[in-house]
């Protein structure tokens, strides 16, 4: 009888079509909602026509999610572990610890070819700061997703060529996400003023200005 029992358990390595239902749900609205913020802003997305653009109701979205607010919280840390898991593969196939270096500085310089995520989270800061009454909880959870990022993981396979650690490797962090930030918006707001190309270049210099001196 137990070994009947235990074959009607639910295999988690082979999900119910419920689960999968919902999972492919929520993999669609998180779509949706990158798609809608990036074309209206963060602000201005309303929740119905993301729920709708999946072919669902207002109250699929609410059974996923509390507020537009948890929505990118969740886009944030899917986009986040993403980009960690392409970081991680990149920097564990190169051994020798100048070409680890270089294999980082690339990976930090392409991001400005790809300014999609960086106006987003440039449209969720700026809310933030128009709520000052949502800005501490906003910034709270994000700080607790980045910690359940593991980054210290990836830290440990940083090449010996970066310098620093603790508050220091962090006020580094900081320097160069604030400047791809700002230049990729300043790209995008005049492309004449300053090319993709250029744009990579001067990121390249930055890393080594920033991280190794």
């Amino acid at each position: 009888m137990a070994s009947h029992a235990l074959a009607r358990l639910p295999n988690p390595a082979h999900p119910s079509k419920h689960q999968q239902r919902t999972d492919a749900t929520r993999k669609a609205l998180l779509e949706a909602a990158c798609r809608i913020f990036a074309r209206d802003g963060f602000e201005a997305a309303r929740l119905e026509e993301i729920a709708a653009s999946t072919g669902h109701t207002r109250g699929a979205f609410y059974a996923h999610f509390e507020n537009k607010e948890e929505l990118f919280f969740a886009l944030l840390e899917q986009e986040a572990n993403q980009r960690l898991d392409e970081l991680r593969a990149i920097i564990e196939c190169v051994a020798n610890p100048p070409a680890r270096l270089d294999a980082l500085r690339e990976f930090y310089a392409e991001r400005a070819w790809d300014p999609h995520w960086v106006m987003l989270m440039l449209e969720f800061k700026l809310f933030a700061v128009r709520h000052p009454h949502l800005r501490a909880r906003l910034a709270r959870t994000h700080r607790r997703i980045r910690k359940s990022l593991n980054l210290a993981a990836i830290d440990q396979l940083m090449p010996r060529g970066i310098k620093g650690a603790g508050k220091a490797q962090e006020s580094r962090k900081v320097a160069l996400e604030a400047v791809l930030n700002g230049l990729v918006l300043e790209r995008a707001y005049d492309p004449r003023r300053i090319s993709k190309t250029r744009l990579a270049a001067f990121l390249r210099q930055l890393f080594d200005a920033v991280l190794t001196s």
